[in-house]
């Protein structure tokens, strides 16, 4: 179905999310260039943000390189090491807050994450005229989150496109 071309668009990947459910579904990475294509699908695009994590080793810097190249913004946040061994990274908080702050500049936010946790999100922009695009892998992709998007692009459904195996 084509999209229209004036529609202004904003793409915002939440990485881990997608990252884990490609290494644990398929044992794959991502083909980031081909998510934020798809994504944009010939409308105007306005902005980019990959959401990802600087461990201390750094050995993510080339690809934090590599989406910048694909026009990506990212937001990177140091991962948290706890006494314990725990470890945390978690960029909803700051999904969120940007996808408030940069949506009255574009007419659809897509969100590249089937977390549940979006929900709260979602209702929002759409509540606020915004049509809300959520794309994922449909197997690791809540239900509602599903539902209550304008529309769920299953990146399961095109593997051979969206992952490097």
């Amino acid at each position: 179905m084509a999209k229209p071309k004036e529609q202004r668009v904003e793409v915002l990947i939440d990485v881990q999310n997608l990252y884990h459910s490609a290494k644990n579904l398929y044992h794959a990475k991502v083909n980031f260039k081909e998510i934020l294509k798809e994504a944009i699908a010939g409308r105007k695009f306005i902005r980019a943000f990959a959401y990802v994590v600087r461990t201390k080793t750094g050995t993510e810097e080339p690809f934090f390189e590599a989406l910048i190249k694909l026009g990506i913004e990212t937001r990177v946040k140091d991962l948290q090491e706890f006494y314990d061994g725990q470890k945390k990274a978690d960029w909803d908080v700051g999904i969120v807050v940007d996808a408030i702050r940069t949506s009255p500049g574009v007419d659809v936010v897509i969100l590249a994450s089937g977390d549940g946790d979006f929900i709260p999100l979602v209702e929002y922009l759409k509540n606020q005229g915004k049509r809300v695009e959520v794309m994922a892998f449909g197997k690791t992709t809540s239900l509602h989150l599903k539902e209550i998007a304008d529309e769920f692009i299953d990146i399961d459904k095109e593997t051979n496109k969206f992952l490097f195996k």
